[in-house]
């Protein structure tokens, strides 16, 4: 009675139908999900802390850093990505935020982080000579990529670090 692309047609939208409806499904799932991260990261040391050839400071640290991001992932999660911004105020801007090291992790076994002594991977240079004796906030940012909806960020922010009063 019906020709077979007629058919073909029809078993096909019925296939994407259903597949935007588990699509759907399996993005709601990931309202209900609360992670429980832990997250400790130390500044270990300033390594060096200078004027840049730019005229801006220019802080390299060292950093101990421990977490446990296994609680964040979900079935339906494909890969976090994971990033540590150096937070400060100064008279020029309200917010400084810099980041300073990140991780692409894609498996919940990688997301238990114990990591002593890294180096800033990014630079963590000011816009001009404001960076001394500044406090600091050290916020661990992860955002978890989904197989399927929407991308869900999650923060926790480490405060009472503070840089030095003068060069070294």
């Amino acid at each position: 009675m019906h020709t077979f692309l007629y058919r073909t047609n029809s078993l096909l939208t019925f296939v994407a139908s259903v597949l935007v409806v588990l699509c759907i499904l399996a993005s709601i799932t990931d309202y209900f999900h609360r992670d429980s991260a832990v997250v400790a990261v130390d500044i270990v040391q300033v390594d060096r802390f200078q004027v840049s050839q730019a005229g801006n400071d220019e802080a390299f640290l060292a950093f101990n850093i421990s977490a446990d991001l296994r609680s964040v992932f979900t079935w339906n999660t494909k890969q976090l990505f994971v990033f540590l911004a150096v937070e400060y105020a100064t008279p020029e801007n309200a917010v400084n935020q810099v980041s300073v090291w990140d991780r692409i992790i894609e498996r919940r076994e990688d997301a238990l982080i114990a990591l002593p002594r890294v180096q800033n991977k990014y630079r963590l240079v000011d816009q001009g000579r404001n960076m001394r004796g500044r406090d600091l906030n050290l916020t661990m940012y992860w955002n978890a990529m989904p197989k399927s909806g929407r991308i869900y960020t999650g923060q926790k922010t480490l405060t009472g670090y503070r840089l030095p009063d003068t060069y070294s």
